[in-house]
């Protein structure tokens, strides 16, 4: 669990989150390059995540992966496909379907 005073990220919620700043590895993906790449979560698009990795941007789409997030020391597993929207409607989409 990531927590400050006024915002806590758990495994339940993290799809209703803000992304950008997670620590995020590539677990699968339709393109094998793209597999384990490790870095952190800079900019986020409705179809993709860009994750910076030894100094480097790497461009990923999301419906062709499956993203491993780390939040404190845990670790969640998130299909794209599930995160495919621009991420202010996500958060909004999201929460009001609780």
């Amino acid at each position: 669990m990531l927590k400050t005073e006024h915002y806590c990220i758990t495994p339940e919620n993290i799809l209703g989150h803000e992304l950008i700043g997670l620590e995020a590895r590539v677990s699968n993906s339709s393109d094998v390059s793209r597999e384990n790449l490790k870095g952190i979560v800079v900019d986020e698009t409705k179809n993709t995540l860009v994750i910076e990795s030894k100094g480097i941007e790497k461009i990923v789409p999301k419906n062709e992966a499956e993203f491993e997030f780390t939040i404190g020391k845990e670790k969640v597993k998130v299909d794209g496909k599930k995160i495919l929207y621009k991420p202010e409607q996500r958060v909004k989409v999201l929460w009001r379907k609780k």
